[in-house]
């Protein structure tokens, strides 16, 4: 019996690796914004409604509910034709497409017996939107993703329209969202992904719908925006793409247009030369960082395809045509840097380069790790059609040369580079976590042992460290404390709020309106949510020392030495004040140190910084089994005792000495 268990959970596990990695490769997909507001158009009484997206009219507008109600039982978009919307993706590259079942008007655009509020009971036409989008990809082979709104402006248990959109859930509410839920991964066939937005969650109820959907489908992926790091791919923030890859499957959601998502009667839509140019570059630009795009398009009042929307997307469709070997399946550039002339994707040997950007000077392409240049000239940098070179290796890619550092070097947080995620409450909490640590070591004599020194903060915690090809598991311990020095000095705090809202907002010292002189420890201060707080102030050693601090902070925290970020992460939900230790190489000048305490939830808000009573480290040291001989070894660290893969690990105070 212990034996089918196990095998049954290894097949569950090995069908959602094969279904993330389907979703992985697919790279490119439609989004489709069609409601009961399409039938406005962004239009009320008579008027353009200019403030915010035309989805969200009736908040932005100010419509009362039983009139906004009332527009349903005139919606007869008699233009929608599923087929049609299944044809133009075919035809535009694209591998699914995510339907709107349910935006945050509440209105369901399927047959739901949770509620009468739905296109089959309240229109003329009767019709069942989502089971004819169903039908429509299943006959083309496309996979079909619904996006569900988890803030519901019509339900009665449902928190009211606020300016953020990210409302509490009640308990009502919520097992409303799980009812609807459960009727549209029962009654639609298979779904792709589940694209939850919006709202704010408690833990429980994102594991719970997170539950959910894997029990009736777990072949679903789950979208980011569900919140407390319960997802199997990020979403990023609207329009928005990383830097550099993550560590978790991500996706770049983009509107045709930035002002809206849905239809728009009055749009400026512009050139569709110039529109092509714009998403295709963002397609490849999403797609060199290792993730997926959702290009959406907004039917018009009358359910029709937008002719604009449909040029764009089919011109894309015929440059995939010619160059969709460097876009579906491809694997992110291997180069952290950034290219004048354009980006790279990758298939094993074989690199593609794309010529997004200029011409270089020299009209020579040269890349890390590949000996030969590539001559280009400036006719192959067309704004639309963009260029592809393919550059293959039959004796395999070189791959990048990569900076090593000595081995006697302590590896710390400082000349690391970090592993990345996204971590999140909701939206307006979403943020690049750390989940990890990797440093390139050069080892000139073979490391025996490694020496590892922490703080109390993270005594008792579960870490993985990896030495090349060698994997180590660790409950770091107290029995090995080290005083630590004394004789640091702390001045000049001050304190003030940045303007900016979220925390993946940058710091920004110049959006701070006023700065307050801050003695206390910590600092409290009444405040609504949505607020970023700075705590400034400057330390200093007599000689360059090792230091212990107490870090007191709200929901959020960041940390900022001399401008580099040591650490940034969430505080556990709901959290209004939380101390916690951090180990800091003080340099015998001035080094500037920039807290900030971010505050989502909380009427009041935290900040503190000060050197700590405790001062008092701890070691490990671990003899390996055998000796690392390799010359040149990447070591890995990163937390073994997260509840999610996608949460900071919280190891910046982790200091490793590899040793003989």
């Amino acid at each position: 019996m212990k034996k089918a268990v196990l095998l049954s959970a290894l097949l569950l596990i090995f069908a959602g690796d094969l279904c993330s990695q389907t979703w992985q490769s697919d790279k490119y997909s439609m989004f489709v914004h069609f409601g009961l507001y399409s039938r406005l158009g962004g239009v009320w009484d008579g008027e353009p409604v200019r403030q915010g997206y035309s989805e969200q009219i009736q908040s932005f507008a100010g419509i009362f509910s039983d009139w906004y109600a009332a527009t349903a039982y005139e919606f007869d978009p008699v233009g929608f034709d599923a087929d049609a919307i299944a044809d133009l993706a075919v035809k535009g590259g694209m591998r699914s497409v995510v339907f709107t079942t349910k935006h945050h008007d509440g209105f369901c655009m399927f047959n739901t017996q949770t509620t009468t509020y739905d296109c089959v009971d309240m229109t003329p036409s009767g019709r069942d939107y989502v089971r004819e989008m169903s039908d429509a990809c299943a006959r083309r082979g496309l996979r079909l993703g619904l996006y569900f709104s988890l803030i519901d402006w019509n339900h009665p248990y449902a928190y009211p329209i606020s300016s953020h959109n990210a409302d509490f859930v009640t308990p009502e509410h919520h097992e409303f969202n799980k009812a609807q839920v459960r009727e549209l991964l029962s009654s639609y066939g298979p779904i792709s992904e589940l694209w939850f937005d919006m709202g704010s969650l408690e833990p429980w109820q994102s594991r719970e719908l997170y539950d959910l959907v894997k029990s009736l489908q777990p072949d679903c992926m789950v979208s980011g925006r569900l919140g407390n790091d319960v997802y199997d791919f990020a979403v990023m923030a609207d329009n928005k793409l990383p830097q550099t890859a993550l560590q978790a499957p991500w996706q770049s959601a983009a509107s045709m247009f930035p002002e809206t998502w849905s239809y728009r009667s009055w749009q400026e839509r512009g050139n569709v030369e110039d529109k092509v140019a714009e998403k295709l570059r963002t397609l490849i630009a999403v797609v060199s960082r290792g993730g997926n795009y959702l290009l959406n398009i907004g039917p018009a009042s009358d359910g029709s395809i937008v002719p604009f929307e449909s040029e764009v997307i089919m011109s894309i469709g015929r440059w995939l045509e010619k160059n969709g070997d460097a876009i579906y399946g491809a694997e992110p550039s291997p180069y952290m840097t950034e290219f004048e002339w354009g980006d790279v994707t990758r298939k094993g040997d074989v690199l593609y380069l794309l010529l997004t950007g200029e011409c270089p000077d020299s009209r020579m392409i040269t890349l890390p790790g590949v000996r030969r240049k590539i001559h280009v000239t400036p006719d192959m940098f067309d704004p639309v059609d963009v260029y592809v070179i393919k550059v293959e290796h039959s004796k395999g890619l070189y791959e990048p040369e990569e900076e090593f550092l000595p081995s006697d070097t302590v590896l710390s947080w400082d000349n690391a580079t970090p592993c990345c995620s996204y971590s999140c409450f909701d939206y307006y909490s979403n943020y690049r976590s750390v989940v990890g640590y990797e440093w390139n070591v050069d080892m000139r004599r073979p490391a025996s042992s490694v020496e590892i020194s922490y703080t109390s903060e993270e005594v008792g915690r579960k870490i993985s460290l990896t030495l090349g090809d060698v994997e180590i598991e660790l409950v770091l311990d107290a029995s090995s404390p080290v005083d630590l020095a004394s004789g640091v000095n702390v001045s000049g705090a001050t304190l003030g709020r940045m303007r900016g809202g979220t925390f993946d907002h940058a710091i920004d010292t110049d959006r701070v309106d006023e700065w307050k002189s801050s003695d206390d420890y910590p600092a409290e201060m009444p405040s609504a949510g949505f607020s970023n707080y700075l705590l400034r102030t400057f330390v200093s050693s007599d000689k360059p020392a090792l230091v212990l601090f107490d870090v007191c902070a709200g929901n959020g925290v960041e940390l900022r030495i001399d401008g580099n970020t040591m650490m940034k992460h969430l505080n556990p939900y709901r959290t209004e004040n939380r101390t916690e230790k951090v180990l800091v190489e003080v340099r015998n000048e001035a080094m500037e140190v920039i807290l900030r305490s971010y505050n989502r939830f909380e009427k009041t808000a935290t900040a503190g910084f000060r050197v700590s009573d405790e001062q008092r480290a701890y070691r490990m040291k671990v003899d390996l089994q055998e000796p690392v001989k390799e010359r040149k070894v990447r070591v890995g660290l990163k937390a073994a005792d997260t509840d999610s893969p996608h949460t900071d690990c919280g190891l910046h105070n982790l200091r490793i000495s590899l040793l003989r």
